[in-house]
């Protein structure tokens, strides 16, 4: 069953009912200040970094569900309501929770009272702004109470969650009219503090929790709401909240807005303190004011429209398939702007506090937004590589605001170096921007370490080359793509005492999985190395590439597919042999991909085995058949029931390398059908199986195994963003970047149909009619660009041109 729709024109999901399977999230920003906003009005904020700048407090893993928000009470009488209806949870006569890009929209009414929430992050500020709209549309006049309800974070998400011997004795505020300013520790090291603002003169205000609520009671039923009167209370200690009251006089069809700012101050240097531990609030003042007025809103909220319906006008597809342009044109992008903000950082499954920014992560995030914001992908490459050590390896996860290696997580996963030119050669591909590779950047963030971009990517390269196990395959480490794949943690021949190792020390498990990424990638930094003149490693890169080829049609081929990996008892993983786990999905895709085993055969096989083995009606399956019993020697991966996460769930982020694959060998059909086992607008139809939000992807969904098969778990933030997108895009409907230009070679089913492309590709815009009047899968017959038929399936890029007219015509030579 459905709980919404999609509405295509104004590129928003529109909620019907607050009683979704799980909260249904939204996130607002675009640059440093950030919100996430559920269906229901939960959510938190925070500046720049979740862990270290939290402005809001919410609690995880809580009862009632999504518990902590920005919630607006409404008295009328005896009645008291939400808009979006938690946490009163009072029945509504009519709800509608619009999410947008950037913003989301409340559309409520309760006894003949309308309300209409707005709220966003403007562009260039570092604040959000809830417009509150109130109409009156009874015959009698409406004397209501609003109440607006916020609870401070002391800043240090982390240490605000446990440290309470200190943190419930720090906590300070101060109040100036109707602003509410957080100033907690700003007596101490901080130059920071928060406020919460209306434009209106207040009734009343609390900013201590207990006052408000009252003695044993939730947010749910506070004492304050219920009497209709504010205590004006000020917090000393204990949990600072901010609350405004408002007494709202509301005649027959009159309506009254307001507009609340809640802000982050970050003072300058020229800023003085007015005496100890009293903030400095002209800064505040000036953000306060800019919007004070309706106008100001609205035209901030205009060029927040705007600039996202500019954004995504970079890349536009029109096919006779709807679903397949809402996703491509609209949430595809929009999800992978926020994988790009958020990495693996802060969701409603990722507390924000312990993973900060992937290395592996943002590199593939990156992949996916690059043609949105180029200049910003620039920054983000500079940023991760920056986190690299001198051989070639990473700190596998960095905090945003420090831009340190995560030190707890440390490194030894051994993808992790490849990502990084997987990464730079998007961006080169993307922007031809060859001068990236002549910037200086450190190693591990140390001054005087710095080397080029492309040494850096050169000791990724090598990284692979120096770290290889028997078999001539690369070493899997700690892990590769796949966390839980441990298997250098034990020795567990019958017998033999359990040895535990290192992350990247011996001894020999190697990864068929990175094989196929280095094969891959190897190329394209090759390709990179001939773009730049350097004729002697192209050689090199060739050589060391064509020995990893052969090594995995010697010893990772396992007669259907390809083997997995080998554990450190030099067992096969992923194979026929094993009783459980005898084939896995990413050796299949990346190895395809790579075109290993293509002129074989066996790439063929590879892929006709998962249709047989791991395809299911809701997605391909990670692995099976699933584990049931625990290995120590596979490490994590068999710790999961059978059919969640690593144990033969459905991983959406690899189901589009099967797709991909499909591509490789021509088969359109396959890969279409792959990616709308997955794709949210083809599975909104079950949303009370899938769960999570039917608009954005979820990292995974529970295998065939699993008691809840097709339930999906931690939506938003994941790969699968980036690597639908450049399916849908780059593979299916074709329109690739090169080097050397634009590259389009479609590969659809036969039924598909002719379709458009509208593409900004280094500043130009290449306008592509593709025309298949034969019916076939892939096949490039005839390129026009312009009137002049062209070799190929390149579009030669020309200087100061500003728009190219192209016709594709598929078909058979």
């Amino acid at each position: 069953m459905k709980f919404g729709y999609f509405d295509d024109q104004n590129k928003e999901y529109v909620i019907k009912t607050p009683k979704t399977p799980l909260p249904w999230i939204n996130y607002l920003g675009n640059k440093e200040f950030f919100s996430l906003i559920s269906n229901t009005g939960g959510g938190y904020t925070f500046y720049k970094d979740a862990k270290l700048m939290r402005i809001t407090r919410y609690r995880y893993n809580d009862v009632p569900a999504d518990c902590n928000g920005k919630y607006f009470y409404i008295k009328d009488n005896d009645v008291i309501w939400n808009p979006g209806w938690q946490p009163v949870k009072e029945s509504l006569d009519s709800y509608e929770c619009h999410h947008g890009m950037g913003y989301s929209k409340f559309l409520s009414k309760k006894n003949g009272v309308e309300t209409s929430l707005l709220t966003f992050v403007p562009l260039d500020d570092a604040c959000e702004i809830s417009s509150l709209t109130l109409k009156n549309n009874t015959e009698e006049k409406k004397e209501l109470q609003v109440f607006s309800y916020l609870e401070w974070c002391l800043w240090n998400a982390d240490d605000d969650m446990k440290n309470f011997q200190r943190n419930l004795s720090i906590g300070e505020v101060e109040i100036k009219g109707s602003a509410i300013y957080h100033k907690t520790e700003y007596r101490e090291r901080r130059n920071h503090y928060a406020v919460y603002a209306v434009n209106a003169q207040i009734d009343g205000f609390d900013t201590d929790r207990d006052a408000f609520l009252g003695e044993y009671r939730s947010m749910e039923n506070p004492e304050v709401v219920q009497k209709g009167k504010s205590s004006n209370s000020v917090a000393s200690g204990w949990s600072p909240i901010a609350s405004h009251q408002l007494n709202v006089t509301l005649n027959p069809g009159e309506e009254k807005r307001y507009i609340f700012v809640l802000g982050y101050i970050e003072n300058q240097e020229e800023d003085k303190w007015e005496s100890k531990g009293v903030i400095n609030k002209k800064r505040a003042e000036l953000l306060l004011d800019k919007y004070y007025s309706d106008a100001a809103v609205d035209e901030a909220f205009q060029e927040l429209k705007q600039y996202w319906g500019k954004l995504l006008a970079k890349f536009n597809v029109q096919t006779k398939n709807e679903k397949l342009n809402r996703m491509v044109n609209i949430w595809h992008q929009y999800q992978c702007m926020v994988t790009f903000n958020m990495s693996r950082s802060a969701s409603y499954y990722e507390s924000g506090i312990g993973r900060g920014m992937g290395f592996r992560d943002s590199c593939q995030d990156l992949m996916g937004f690059v043609h949105l914001i180029p200049e910003r992908a620039r920054e983000l490459i500079i940023d991760i590589a920056s986190t690299q050590f001198k051989d070639g390896s990473a700190y596998h996860q960095y905090q945003p605001l420090t831009k340190k290696g995560n030190a707890d997580i440390g490194s030894g996963f051994n993808d992790d170096p490849l990502w990084l030119i997987a990464a730079v050669s998007a961006y080169v591909r993307e922007t031809g921007d060859v001068s990236i590779l002549d910037e200086m950047v450190p190693f591990d963030n140390e001054i005087g370490t710095e080397v080029t971009l492309m040494e850096h990517l050169k000791r990724s390269f090598d990284f692979t080359v120096n770290h290889k196990g028997p078999h001539g395959l690369p070493l899997i480490g700690r892990a590769d793509w796949n966390d839980c794949l441990n298997l250098n943690c034990f020795s567990a021949h019958p017998g033999e005492s359990f040895q535990t190792f290192g992350p990247s020390e011996g001894p020999v498990a190697e990864s068929v999985f990175i094989a196929g990424m280095f094969v891959k990638y190897g190329k394209e930094y090759g390709d990179l190395c001939k773009l730049i003149g350097q004729d002697d490693e192209v050689k090199r890169t060739d050589y060391e590439v064509e020995k990893v080829y052969k090594a995995v049609l010697e010893s990772g081929w396992d007669g259907e597919w390809f083997l997995r990996a080998y554990d450190a008892n030099g067992d096969k993983v992923g194979s026929h042999v094993c009783e459980e786990g005898k084939i896995y999905i990413e050796p299949q895709g990346f190895c395809t991909m790579a075109n290993i085993g293509v002129k074989e055969g066996l790439a063929e096989k590879a892929l006709s085995s998962v249709e047989h083995c791991l395809d299911t009606k809701y997605g391909i399956r990670i692995l099976a058949p699933a584990y049931t019993t625990y290995h120590l020697e596979l490490g994590e991966v068999s710790s999961y029931p059978p059919g969640y996460k690593e144990n033969s769930g459905i991983f959406c982020h690899n189901n589009p390398w099967i797709s991909i694959a499909e591509t490789v060998l021509g088969h359109g059909k396959r890969a279409f059908d792959v990616y709308q086992k997955t794709c949210p607008a083809y599975v909104e139809e079950f949303s009370e199986v899938h769960r999570t939000e039917p608009y954005v992807y979820s990292q995974m969904i529970a295998g065939s195994d699993a008691i809840r098969f097709g339930e999906a778990k931690n939506s938003w933030l994941t790969g699968t963003a980036a690597w639908t997108f450049i399916n849908a895009s780059q593979y299916i409907l074709g329109v690739y970047p090169t080097l050397n230009g634009l590259s389009v070679n479609p590969c659809i089913p036969l039924e598909f149909g002719d379709f458009t492309v509208t593409r900004n590709y280094r500043g130009q815009v290449y306008n592509i009619q593709v025309h298949n009047p034969g019916g076939v899968e892939k096949g490039v017959k005839k390129l026009i660009v312009d009137g002049i038929e062209v070799e190929g399936t390149i579009i030669p890029f020309e200087e100061n041109k500003e728009e190219y007219h192209i016709d594709v015509w598929l078909g058979k030579e």
